[in-house]
């Protein structure tokens, strides 16, 4: 069994001797890391197309509303009453009230025909309590619960929800991560295989020297170390050309994404990968070097035997 020291010496001297051995040939790891780079941006992207998204609908579904039309005849007062009830329950964020004055009002200057409405007799707008509820995930379903709840109230004559364009809105995310993933797996695999070959390609070159390693008293283990360390360094790098390609990508589309956004009058901004998130690709990206580099060793090593 070797000493912690020599052991440390082996280890360091193939993690260097694996770096050296790509930049003794340029052009062709950089191609692979390209290749790697690239298959690792799309799914990326596509991620940050879909955090993008989801935080857009987060905006969006804030306006999801319950719009309760009290009976005729309820007075201010009782309108009031219960506007300070229902803001005391926990699933709603905030209430709203409207007076049938006060409708009449925005009526007539939305309309555009005041005189008209000023010729009826009485004022035939209900009382409305307008329900804004609190919005944590896809709770659909309890957003309907609540609406069911606060029709049956003695008050209230009518209840209307509009979450049918959030509920359109979620199936397409949903459907938007889905394809991330699908996507994401196919080009994992294919840097799997992208490596597995690089490795594969340097152990036929090397056979001979492997071969000779081999009669000397090498070790499997001593044989793969570099070649792993070489599919380390492919991940490492791959994944550090997928964060730039990311970042330019997002550099060349903030400008129209900000000018598009301040034409509805909005302050969005288009957002990246945070720390954990890029640390999360560059883990990936590293896993699925060593992954592609053991296999093609593990595979190709054990057919190499001194003759």
């Amino acid at each position: 069994m070797p000493k912690p020291g020599a052991w440390a010496l082996n280890h360091a001297r193939a993690f260097f001797f694996s770096l050296g051995k790509l930049y003794r040939t340029p052009l062709a790891s950089a191609m692979t890391v390209a290749v790697i780079g690239i298959a690792l941006a799309l799914p990326a992207g596509l991620y940050v197309v879909l955090s993008n998204l989801e935080q857009l609908a987060g905006g969006w579904d804030r306006g999801v509303q319950i719009t309760l039309y009290l009976k005729s005849g309820t007075s201010d007062q009782a309108m009031t009453t219960l506007a300070e009830q229902l803001q005391s329950d926990p699933r709603i964020a905030r209430v709203k009230t409207v007076t049938p004055a006060q409708g009449l009002a925005e009526l007539s200057a939305s309309a555009g025909f005041g005189d008209a409405l000023q010729a009826l007799p009485s004022n035939p707008l209900p009382a409305v309590v307008i329900v804004y509820p609190h919005l944590q995930g896809r709770q659909t379903a309890q957003i309907r619960n609540l609406r069911e709840a606060l029709a049956a109230r003695p008050e209230v004559a009518d209840a209307q929800l509009n979450l049918v364009w959030v509920e359109r809105l979620y199936a397409v995310v949903t459907i938007a991560q889905r394809a991330v993933w699908v996507v994401g797996g196919m080009l994992g695999l294919a840097v799997l295989l992208v490596v597995g070959n690089t490795i594969r390609l340097d152990i036929l070159n090397r056979s001979q020297e492997i071969e000779v390693a081999k009669l000397i008293g090498a070790t499997n283990a001593f044989i793969r170390r570099p070649f792993l360390y070489g599919g380390f360094w492919l991940g490492l790098l791959g994944g550090l050309l997928a964060l730039l390609l990311l970042t330019v990508a997002l550099l060349l589309l903030a400008g129209p994404v900000n000018h598009l956004a301040g034409l509805y009058d909005s302050r969005y901004t288009l957002s990246g990968l945070d720390f954990d998130d890029a640390l999360r690709l560059l883990g990936l990206s590293i896993l699925f070097g060593l992954g592609g580099s053991w296999l093609a060793v593990g595979r190709h090593l054990r057919a190499i035997e001194p003759s």
